[in-house]
């Protein structure tokens, strides 16, 4: 458990790491030579050019002017300027939305410390019941918690009373920010430019026909079914393809290496091994062998190409069904399209930059056994991580161990080493523990079957977030309970356990805070130095860099990632949520995360990231949800603490909570979640009829003709003429080579797929 000491050693070396990164952040972005690597969403918008064109041969690497040194805090004025509706155009709304839940952070916590600082910090540290229980080890910082308030003392009514004030205002905060953001979505829907996904459905189990191919299936289908019909784009099974035009475009990258190292020293040709990474093998002159490795591969690819457009078996069973206007593919993609409601089913296409194209060719069948497994693999993964869980409050509990081990003592007693140990390391360890977690959930999300980034994103944040519940909050809560109360333990009678980890559970804080240092200050500040770009793209502008195209294929933007961001800060609210009322020392900790994370990420997201995708704020409805959760398991865990202080009369009283944030959970999703699974037919026919007005005589069909081919294709878009199938609008009769049509009763299989139409 951490002391005043080890906290504020902590602090200190947080402190002062973030203000290094932030040291160097301010004279390296400065710098000529790392512009592409701070400023690069300017240069791929355009509007940019780079300052190495001056004349002066130093000032093209070194800032030579000493008045932006003496400026080096301007970016952040300069983040905070940009209004929200500028930074929408300019950035998207899943960026301006995202930075939204730092503010968030902000308007919820920041009355909610005043509060508590103000009233529940003098009323826990006037109380003095640790001191009386020799029992219990405790520190400073717990006499600030409600641990210290006697059983059935007076009190806690203030804690109870701070528990339906921190409810109410969760209500109004997250009411209010609900609202905006689901009107800011119907905006940004309104009047974003013309995007193929508006009118683009995407098909998934198109069943077998024996007369008819899967795109002529298709074709028929829709064009009897839906009036709005223009033309269909069916998904071919290229991920073999995929996989040799990447394995080409990294040798390619070799070769421009080796070509580029060979100019500098013509004298000699440069060699290389054929083995695994070329640690190994025979070596070879490398231009020689690159480029043989090429020519192959190119033979390689050409063959599958082929193999593709020739075979049947390469098209899936899956189609993008476009639509003459944003009404038909609004009534396709919201409706049941057949009696069979596991055939024909019909979802909005992701944007075209937002379609995950491996996993369009997985099975429909199969994907409900991926999710089984994967959900057997995530409990699994949860349950074996408690062991480096418990390992990392081993750490943080010294003084419980001691009294158990006390053989340790000479080793750790140092003043320095022991404050370190707990006031540090444990923080570092966790996050370090925790560093390639979203890598192997992001390969469990794709393993799953989701065929969007962005439903990627949301589904790994989903499994991380319950990871990061369940294993960093629940798992240290009680593996450090655990042992800092170990002494307790083994002495007490089994009855009186539950007891001594209700008085513990606050005491967890110092922990926390630690990890919020660590994590939410000094992690923060290195993501704005983006040190691993700046090394990353100084590379390979030495070794792969000819052109100043080669230069911008150099940078590396990045974007925000969803997928593990989120959790992160997720966890924040739930640590705010439960320590509110409890020990709210904790919540200045974490007003500094979100204030800070907001100035860095609103920088960010204006000068550096660069979105693969835009899924118009979908997310929201999942931080609304886990926000409430967190409120919910906070009004529990508070209820069992009361319960362990004798304060049996405010059990009705409390447990009232749940039920009414459980009942505004369910009237927000009524009101605004459909919002963002559901377009408004209303909104579909304005925006039609705008665009018919202003553009008449917009040619839809080539607009969407090659908007959703694989992109490995994109170089042969002409020669793949089948792939998209047109029809004559002003035919009733569509042409089918179906014998099945003429003889088969009005209630069989294919006519009910089909329609009374046909």
């Amino acid at each position: 458990m951490g002391s005043l000491s080890d906290i504020g050693l902590a602090a200190g070396i947080n402190i002062l790491s973030a203000i290094g990164f932030l040291l160097a952040f301010a004279i390296l972005r400065i710098q000529p030579f790392n512009d592409r690597v701070y400023f690069p969403k300017w240069y791929l918008k355009g509007t940019r050019s780079s300052p190495r064109h001056s004349s002066n041969v130093v000032s093209k690497f070194v800032n030579l002017d000493c008045g932006t040194y003496l400026r080096f805090l301007n970016w952040m004025p300069a983040a905070l300027k940009m209004p929200e509706p500028e930074l929408i155009r300019h950035a998207g709304l899943d960026s301006a939305v995202y930075v939204r839940i730092y503010w968030l952070g902000l308007k919820l916590f920041v009355p909610i410390a005043m509060l508590g600082l103000s009233v529940l910090v003098p009323v826990n540290w006037t109380s003095e019941t640790l001191e009386k229980t020799k029992a219990l080890t405790f520190n400073d910082i717990d006499k600030l918690s409600i641990s210290n308030v006697g059983k059935g003392s007076d009190r806690l009514w203030a804690h109870l009373t701070m528990a339906y004030g921190i409810t109410f205002w969760a209500f109004y905060v997250l009411y209010r920010e609900y609202k905006v953001v689901a009107t800011m979505r119907l905006n940004f829907l309104a009047f974003e430019e013309r995007r193929p996904d508006q009118f683009t459905v995407m098909v998934r189990n198109v069943p077998p026909d024996p007369d008819e191919s899967v795109s002529e299936h298709v074709q028929h289908f829709f064009s009897v079914n839906h009036r709005d019909y223009l033309s269909h784009q069916v998904v071919y099974n290229a991920n073999k393809l995929a996989n040799v035009v990447d394995k080409k475009k990294s040798l390619q990258n070799w070769l421009v290496y080796y070509d580029n190292k060979h100019a500098r020293n013509p004298e000699k040709r440069p060699t290389a091994k054929t083995g695994f990474w070329g640690l190994w093998g025979k070596r070879v002159d490398a231009i020689d062998y690159y480029k043989n490795e090429i020519e192959k591969l190119s033979i390689e690819e050409e063959s599958e190409r082929e193999l593709i457009m020739n075979d049947q078996k390469a098209i899936m069973p899956v189609a993008f069904v476009s639509f003459k206007s944003r009404w038909g593919a609004a009534v396709c993609a919201q409706t049941q399209q057949s009696s069979n409601p596991t055939i024909w089913l019909t979802e909005w296409a992701p944007e075209p930059r937002d379609v995950y194209w491996p996993n369009l060719s997985i099975p429909f069948f199969e994907l409900t056994i991926r999710r089984l497994i994967m959900a057997v693999a995530l409990f699994f993964l949860t349950f074996f991580f408690m062991v480096p869980i418990a390992f990392v409050q081993s750490l943080a509990n010294i003084e419980g161990i001691e009294r158990v081990a006390p053989f340790l003592r000479p080793l750790i007693e140092k003043k320095v080493v022991k404050s370190f140990v707990q006031g540090f390391l444990p923080g570092i360890v966790l996050k370090i523990f925790l560093i390639l977690l979203p890598t192997i959930l992001m390969t469990m999300s794709k393993i799953e079957g989701h065929t969007s980034l962005s439903g990627l994103n949301r589904n790994s944040a989903a499994k991380y977030y319950l990871f990061l519940f369940v294993n960093v909050f629940l798992g240290s809560v009680i593996a450090g309970t655990a042992f800092q109360q170990l002494d307790s333990f083994i002495h007490q009678s089994a009855n009186k356990i539950p007891e001594t980890i209700g008085e513990s559970i606050p005491m967890k804080a110092s922990f926390f805070m630690t990890f919020i240092m660590v994590d939410g200050w000094a992690g923060i500040a290195a993501e704005i130095l983006r040190l691993k770009p700046l090394i990353m793209f100084h590379i390979k502008n030495s070794f792969l860099v000819k052109t100043d195209q080669d230069r911008e294929q150099a940078m590396d933007p990045g974007s925000l990632d969803f997928a593990s961001s989120e959790p992160r800060i997720q966890l924040y609210f739930l640590l705010g949520l439960v320590y509110a009322a409890v020990t709210p020392i904790l919540l200045p900790f974490i007003i500094v995360f979100f204030g800070f994370s907001y100035l860095v990420f609103r920088h960010q997201i204006i000068n550096v990231y660069n979105q693969q995708y835009e899924s118009g704020a979908q997310f929201w409805p999942d931080v609304h949800r886990r926000i409430i959760i967190a409120l919910i398991v906070s009004q529990i865990l508070l209820m069992g603490l009361l319960s362990t202080k004798q304060a049996a009369n405010s059990t009705p009283l409390i447990l009232v909570l749940p039920v009414l944030t459980i009942w505004f959970h369910i009237f927000c999703k009524s009101r605004f979640e459909p919002a963002f699974v559901k377009f408004p037919l209303q909104d579909a026919v304005v925006k039609d009829t705008l665009e018919r007005a202003t553009e008449p005589n917009l040619d839809l069909r080539a607009y969407l003709k090659d908007a959703y081919i694989h992109p490995v294709f994109y170089c042969e878009a002409q020669s793949f003429a089948s792939m998209e199938e047109d029809v004559e609008e002003k035919n009733p009769l569509v042409p089918t080579k179906r014998t099945s049509q003429r003889s088969s009763p009005s209630n069989s299989k294919h006519a009910s797929e089909l329609g009374t139409h046909s």
